[in-house]
């Protein structure tokens, strides 16, 4: 199991950056979802056939986001949202976010959304810090195809392949049975091990 860097310690009293968890949530773990390339592919160029496309103000001008869908994703998300509390947490901008979220999320299962300002600068690289999230970390994950977003937390991590736009790509469907498991483990650390090659996650079962 690869090392986990671990973040210097906060000096002051600790602000987490979700809110408790809610009673319709209680006994759930927490899955954390990366947004770009994980769940979707955007881009200010014009894609053929995009799934979506967002306007997005930048520097008072309006830009449009063109947006593909991963394979599986809306079902993926749905199914997720039956058994864990989902929060999507992304090194974009909230400003882009937030409106492919509004669109993305059509099962209306992401509970909470951290954006940039929510990451840790980490040697210029944007690490998604999941100590600070206010839940036990023995019943948090986080699926994202950047390792640097959990470089702290390796052990907590789901990898998945940087995805662009191969409309035959399977593998947000390939993780859902591990997934399922994985919400009744005690400690999801002891079985996550962050060596595990994307393309072997079902093998992990």
């Amino acid at each position: 199991m690869s090392q986990a860097i671990q973040p210097s310690p906060p000096t002051g009293p600790v602000s987490w950056l979700l809110p408790p968890i809610s009673s319709d949530q209680t006994g759930r773990k927490c899955l954390v979802l990366d947004l770009d390339e994980t769940l979707v592919h955007s881009s200010f160029k014009i894609i053929p056939n995009p799934d979506f496309v967002v306007p997005v103000e930048i520097d008072q001008q309006v830009h449009n986001v063109y947006v593909l869908k991963r394979p599986g994703v809306d079902e993926f998300m749905r199914k997720m949202g039956e058994k864990y509390e989902i929060v999507v947490f992304t090194a974009s901008l909230s400003k882009y976010a937030d409106p492919v979220l509004d669109i993305l999320d059509k099962h209306r299962v992401v509970k909470h959304r951290l954006f940039r300002e929510s990451c840790f600068n980490h040697k210029g690289s944007y690490v998604k810090d999941l100590s600070q999230l206010g839940r036990d970390l023995a019943t948090t994950l986080i699926l994202d195809n950047s390792p640097t977003s959990y470089l702290f937390h390796t052990s907590n991590a789901v990898p998945v392949s940087t995805w662009f736009n191969d409309p035959h790509d399977t593998e947000l469907t390939d993780l859902v049975e591990f997934l399922y498991d994985l919400a009744f483990v005690d400690d999801v650390t002891l079985v996550l091990d962050s060596a595990i090659e994307p393309s072997s996650n079902v093998a992990m079962k």
